[in-house]
Parts: C-alpha cells; structure tokens; sequence
C-alpha cells in the first residue's frame, strides 16, 4: 500500500488564527492522513509592508498546492485594501462557497427540538462584489450588481451535482427577480434550466426576504439553498446564527482547480493568546477538506469526534458553554477519534 501524502498550504492568520490552526493541524495529524503542511504566514502586519493583500508566497504556495486550510486573517482598516477572502477567490476562481449548517449534538440554541441540517451554495465571484463602483456627482454613488449565466449556470450545476451525490432531495433557489428583473431574473433562468436537467430532485424558489424569514421559523424544512453572491453572504451568517454561530460553522470556496477551506468568523483579538479560542469551525472546515482529498472515513471520523465531545459536554470551550481551553478542546476530539 503507497502513502500518499498530500500537499496543503497552511494559512494560519492572526489574532485567534494561529491558536486554532495549530489545534486543526493536532486534529488532522491524528485521523492518520499524512498532510505535507506547508505554512504561509498572512496577517495584517505582512498585508500593510506587502502593500497587497495576497502577497506573492501567498500565491505561490496555493499555486503549488491547489489546496488551502486558513484561518482569520484581518484586513489592514483604512488602507484601501481588498477583503483577502475576495482576493482569494478571484485570484484562484474560486466561484463557489459551499457553507453546512448543522445542528451539533449538546449545544443549546433556540432549535433545540429541531434538527437543521442544511448546505449553503453561494455564488462567490461577482454580483454586487464586482466591486464596480463610482460617484457620478458628488455625494451620488453607483455600483453595479453583475450577473451573469456562465456564472449562474455553473454554481447551479454544482449544487445541483452535490445534492445528486449526497443523496438530498431538495434544492430552493433564493432570489429578488421581483425586483430585479433583469439580473436576478437571469440567474433564475440559469437554474431552472440545470434543476430540468435532475427530475429527482426537488426545486423551488424563494425571494430573498421571505426566505428570510422562513429560515427563522422553520429552519429544519431546507435542505440546499441555491444563492448568488450578496444574499448568499448574508444568509450563511444567518442559517450558522441558528446552530450557534460563525464559530461552530465550516466553509469551503471551490473552484474546478483549487479549493479553500475557511473557518469564516473573525480574528478575535480579544481572547488571542488567552488559550480559549475554540477551533471547532476550522476543525470541521478541514473535515471538509479531508472530504475533497477523497479522505472520506477520516472527514467522517473527525466529524463524529466533534459531535461525541459536544454530546459530552465535558470539555467544550468558553463561547459554546464550557470552561476548557483550546487545548483540552482539541485533545477531547482527538481521543474521541476512533
């Protein structure tokens, strides 16, 4: 039998950043899977001297590697520069954010009785973050919404092709075409024209504010959600709201080349160095990578390690409850691994 070690850059970020990358790696090392770690440091002392958000070590080691684990990283206030995350997906076309919202076992939120259970697909690459803006008189701003159909067609196709693979049953596409006829309109027929193409599964449509409001009442009814770029921003924060938060939440931006998986909350600078950052969203985050590696029973045992030691509530970290460290955290997930 060969063992295969794989390639990733490992962006650890600042603040709480480096504390839960070093858990995620202690985690990941421990299912087994040899990963070729290969860290590239970005935070916002290197954006401000770099003078770029991506600089070219960044780029090189992604590059390299076609797959990248990162954490928080700040963007420099003040500075006019890009969102790094931004960055990264057009650098990398990185055109769709896969975000799973699920409930974890033990973890008390306002849907106790309910189990959620649900992916996000957002279309990652243009919309209003086309980022084309401009005054045409004073105090008069600009900016243009940009959708296109090689770009709805393709995030329609792959989350229709997700839920055909993972065996889920339902797709809603969640849009403002009543509104926006035209643009919102164009993505719309972009996926009903993939949803012809899978009988199987079940499609509908949502306006956006509605869609809104149904996940907040009935967030156990969805399954996938189908969404371009600024709702879709918008809605993940909502859906990972109802689970407990941006910091029990993976993500994923996948591109058909290369792939990033994220945890999406902030840098925290409060608690950095206080050992009680809670690596959970980085550690699912690399589940998900260890998924697209084809490192399927180690993704499914690191998962279960962290849904076995939130059922037991003994060693949770501060912000889900609990009074153990990053540390006591991570070493709870890795004796829970098999």
């Amino acid at each position: 039998m060969v063992n295969v070690s794989y390639p990733v850059t490992l962006i650890p970020g600042d603040g709480i950043g480096p504390e839960v990358a070093e858990a995620t790696v202690r985690a990941v090392n421990a299912t087994g899977v040899s990963i070729d770690w290969q860290r590239a440091d970005l935070n916002a002392s290197i954006i401000s001297k770099a003078g770029q958000v991506l600089p070219p070590h960044v780029i090189e080691s992604l590059e390299r590697t076609h797959v990248g684990l990162k954490g928080p990283v700040t963007t420099p206030i003040a500075g006019g520069f890009q969102s790094v995350n931004v960055a990264l997906r057009k650098q990398f076309d990185l055109y769709a954010n896969v975000r799973p919202v699920c409930s974890l076992p033990g973890l008390k939120t306002r849907f106790d009785d309910v189990k959620i259970d649900m992916v996000i697909f957002r279309e990652n690459t243009e919309d209003l973050y086309s980022g084309l803006e401009h005054e045409v008189v004073k105090d008069v701003v600009t900016s243009l919404k940009v959708i296109t159909r090689a770009a709805s067609i393709r995030i329609a196709e792959y989350a229709f092709a997700f839920a055909k693979n993972s065996g889920r049953k339902k797709v809603a596409a969640i849009h403002k075409a009543n509104i926006m006829k035209l643009a919102d309109g164009l993505f719309l027929r972009c996926c009903r024209e993939v949803a012809a193409r899978f009988p199987d599964i079940e499609y509908k449509e949502l306006i956006v504010d509605n869609a809104s409001l149904q996940l907040v009442i009935r967030p156990e009814t969805f399954d996938i959600l189908l969404l371009p770029n600024l709702y879709g921003d918008i809605v993940s924060d909502l859906a990972a709201g109802l689970v407990g938060g941006l910091g029990v939440v993976p993500g994923a931006n996948m591109g058909d080349r290369d792939a990033v998986f994220e945890a999406v909350h902030g840098s925290a600078p409060d608690i950095a160095g206080k050992g009680i950052a809670n690596p959970t969203a980085l550690i699912l985050s690399s589940a998900l990578m260890l998924l697209h590696l084809g490192e399927r029973d180690a993704a499914k045992r690191l998962r279960g390690a962290i849904e076995r030691v939130y059922a037991e509530q003994k060693h949770l970290p501060p912000d889900v409850g609990g009074n153990a460290s990053t540390g006591e955290f991570t070493d709870a997930v890795i004796a829970n691994l098999n």
